[in-house]
């Protein structure tokens, strides 16, 4: 059911949500704390469930083709969310006129991309004729409000446990989401650090994005981010969303929260059918998960289980690779859209 004590918003994926660049999208649907998603704007799969088209699960979020036919239907649409990430995190062109329209109902824009809104002097002028606002939640932090790492991270006594993957794209935050709520059933008090616009636009407590921080402070937010975590809610557990990958050639990442974010345990994801980075020849073969171990070994943390994106596998091969490297590396191999998480909560309940 619509929770109407959040404010209604409608995400933009104009033709892309059944694509890995609407991840944005796709977490949006799944779960927010902080909007009542009352529909998706797209045109190639309207008449469906957003639900249905991102995982085969009917959430009530309807598709519209347009704007103007999810206004004529719904009542009361706060804020319009760009729902994709794109490479270099460019707003395509065709999303222009589609964001002027949102501005003329009065609605926020809510953009997670680089590519600032707030820069565009039409789109600001509209905005501030039609008293909305531009939120470009990449934008980075003024120095004033960013930290330096200081080694308070040595305080925390929680164990941290990173989600780092094989490459970008996989489902990290959503493996992160699903531990959380598997240990909230549990009685365990399991808090997430966010790393991604997609975590703070889900409504995440802790966190901040990554990707739009100068270099020198990305250690130091990381740092502030859990050791405040752990001081304003004595969590027992908590996961860090990871970025990126380790080799990923365009955007390595990893290597900051396994030594300035101190976490010793990992959870690897990774998809057995994807060859190379981001999907890209040129950009390199993804290499294998026994050597991606070997590294994090080197970093001094230890993999505890690997977690698998099915993309492109039937259910019968999705089972196949869960034998098969439960076999190979004798740790616990999760498959969370299909089986949930839950078989690592008996691990957890021994570390905390």
């Amino acid at each position: 059911m619509i929770n109407h004590i959040l404010p209604k918003a409608i995400v933009l994926t104009d033709g892309i949500l059944h694509e890995s660049d609407a991840k944005t999208a796709h977490g949006l649907i799944r779960a927010t704390d902080r909007y009542t998603i009352a529909a998706v704007i797209d045109e190639r799969h309207a008449g469906k469930d957003a639900g249905e088209v991102l995982d085969g699960i009917h959430r009530n979020i309807p598709i519209y083709a347009s704007v103007q036919e999810a206004l004529a239907q719904i009542n009361d649409i706060s804020y319009a969310i760009i729902g994709i990430a794109t490479v270099g995190g460019i707003l395509p062109d065709r999303f222009i006129p589609i964001i002027e329209t949102c501005i003329k109902a009065g609605m926020h824009i809510v953009n997670g991309l680089h590519d600032y809104l707030s820069e565009k002097p039409a789109l600001a002028a509209q905005a501030l004729a039609n008293g909305v606002e531009l939120i470009d939640v990449r934008k980075p932090k003024q120095r004033k409000d960013l930290h330096f790492w200081t080694g308070d991270i040595f305080t925390v006594k929680a164990p941290i446990i990173a989600v780092i993957g094989t490459d970008c794209a996989l489902g990290k935050r959503t493996t992160c989401r699903l531990l959380q709520q598997a240990c909230a059933a549990h009685n365990i008090n399991a808090q997430m650090i966010y790393t991604g616009q997609t975590g703070w636009l889900q409504g995440g407590r802790y966190g901040f994005i990554f990707d739009s921080t100068l270099n020198d402070f990305i250690s130091g937010e990381l740092e502030h981010a859990i050791v405040s975590c752990y001081r304003e809610t004595n969590a027992a557990v908590i996961f860090i969303e990871g970025q990126a990958a380790l080799r990923n050639p365009s955007g390595p990442c990893g290597s900051e929260m396994l030594v300035s974010g101190n976490a010793r345990r990992v959870i690897l994801v990774h998809a057995p059918k994807r060859e190379h980075y981001d999907h890209i020849p040129a950009w390199g073969a993804i290499p294998s998960v026994a050597s991606e171990i070997a590294l994090i070994r080197q970093y001094g943390a230890e993999v505890i289980a690997l977690a698998l994106n099915t993309e492109h596998c039937t259910t019968e091969e999705a089972i196949a690779f869960q034998l098969q490297y439960e076999k190979e590396l004798g740790i616990p191999v999760l498959l969370p859209l299909q089986q949930g998480v839950d078989k690592l909560i008996p691990f957890i309940q021994t570390i905390i």
